[in-house]
């Protein structure tokens, strides 16, 4: 029974994660995840978040570009993301993304009421606000300035994922300048099969990153010109 179970995997996989209560990820083989962009399946996100709260590394859709996740409280996974980008953990500006503005004061220090509306004007969007960073940010995702950069991706995927997981999903692009590589999952699978535990399969991917506006001085700045158009 056992081996008929494991045929059928190795049809849709070459690997797969074994949870115990103690949520120890065991990799088995890797896995691409075919995900519904619009009608997610809980029984798929249910194996995404379960490896993350594991220690587990994904590649995901995003409403950009995919991009590498794991969840923000395992230091060891954000580590293992900087070893692939081949990053110092302490130098990357690393971004994390959030089911909504719920929980923004958890991980940001107090923010007046225009820049709130600014945000809530804009977000979910593609777009990346830096901010000033809580003391409840882990260490290894805060910048020297101690900032942080928050994302609220408009993607079904996404917002399955945060429910489920229950805090915010680290956000780091995938390495390289080809962006073009990185639209079709299965290309993106053939590259990374071996470092990440799961690919998700949620369509073909964007080309364009997220704007990016940083909101620590007095008035906000963009950085980066991505997707998103943004005007102050």
């Amino acid at each position: 029974m056992l081996l008929a179970l494991f045929k059928n995997v190795a049809k849709v996989a070459d690997k797969v994660c074994f949870f115990t209560s103690e949520r120890f990820c065991v990799n088995f083989m890797h896995m691409l995840l075919h995900i519904h962009p619009q009608n997610p399946q809980p029984r798929l996100i249910r194996q995404l978040t379960e490896c993350l709260k594991g220690g587990g590394v994904i590649i995901y859709p995003t409403d950009t570009i995919y991009g590498f996740g794991c969840d923000i409280m395992q230091q060891k996974a954000i580590e293992r993301i900087c070893n692939i980008k081949h990053i110092d953990p302490q130098k990357a500006q690393l971004s994390f993304i959030c089911r909504d503005l719920s929980n923004l004061s958890d991980y940001t220090k107090s923010i007046d009421t225009p820049l709130y509306r600014l945000l809530k004007q804009y977000l979910p969007g593609p777009y990346t606000f830096i901010l000033p960073a809580s003391k409840q940010v882990p260490k290894i995702l805060q910048s020297k300035k101690s900032t942080i950069g928050l994302r609220i991706p408009d993607n079904e995927i996404c917002r399955y994922i945060l429910d489920d997981l229950g805090h915010p999903l680290l956000s780091a692009s995938l390495p390289g300048e080809m962006v073009e590589e990185y639209t079709d999952p299965e290309v993106i699978y053939e590259k990374f099969m071996h470092q990440v535990d799961f690919v998700v399969d949620g369509g073909i991917g964007g080309m364009i990153p997220s704007t990016i506006i940083d909101c620590t001085g007095s008035e906000p700045v963009i950085t980066r010109q991505g997707l998103g158009v943004f005007e102050a």
